[in-house]
């Protein structure tokens, strides 16, 4: 039941970090895109507001390296984009191979608990025989509940890690459509503005 205990309390910890990380707003600010187009429009886009770019999110961190490579060409500017977005995506994917593990663990150690309490009982039978019907069922019971705590443990982890897998993919999607504008806004052939 140790094992279990620590891996819900690691299901736990891991479900609360990623639901504050993984706010769609805070990794792709709606405007942003907008916002950097109007700057290289009027002339104001320097290093230092570049720098800033890059820091203010991870959608940030993604245009920035494009930007900053876009006078190199098109295709330069996309592998750049897309080597800064591998980063990006890295860092939003932390700690679920750890809750997809807790999910696919905690039912083997629910399992093995109750192995090793039915050999108890087995043991139990062994030494007084199997007169004491009360006490074999009690033994028999508590074996079984670290089945069910593994697995009360293991199913909101593996509904939890499908769906932080969904709102990744989701966020991804997102972020390379803003870039996708962006790269098209800036090497099209009349480069007119970058929709909203």
């Amino acid at each position: 039941m140790l094992p279990i205990g620590l891996c819900s309390i690691l299901m736990l910890a891991i479900c609360i970090e990623r639901s504050y990380t993984l706010n769609p707003k805070k990794i792709a600010p709606p405007h942003l895109l907008a916002a950097v187009w109007k700057q290289l429009k009027k002339g104001e886009f320097d290093e230092g507001k570049l720098r800033t770019l890059r820091q203010s999110s991870p959608l940030g961190l993604i245009l920035a390296a494009g930007l900053a490579n876009a006078s190199h060409g098109r295709e330069v500017m996309k592998e750049s984009i897309q080597e800064a977005a591998g980063h990006v995506v890295h860092d939003l994917e932390r700690y679920l191979n750890t809750l997809g593990t807790v999910a696919a663990v905690t039912p083997l150690l629910g399992l093995l608990g109750t192995v090793f309490g039915m050999i108890a009982v087995f043991a139990e039978i062994m030494v007084q025989g199997t007169g004491n019907a009360s006490a074999l069922a009690g033994g028999i019971s508590q074996a079984l509940i670290t089945t069910a705590a593994g697995l009360t443990i293991a199913i909101p982890a593996l509904v939890m890690h499908r769906y932080f897998v969904g709102k990744i993919d989701a966020i991804v999607v997102e972020l390379e459509q803003e870039t996708i504008k962006l790269v098209d806004a800036l090497h099209s052939e009349e480069g007119e503005g970058v929709p909203t």
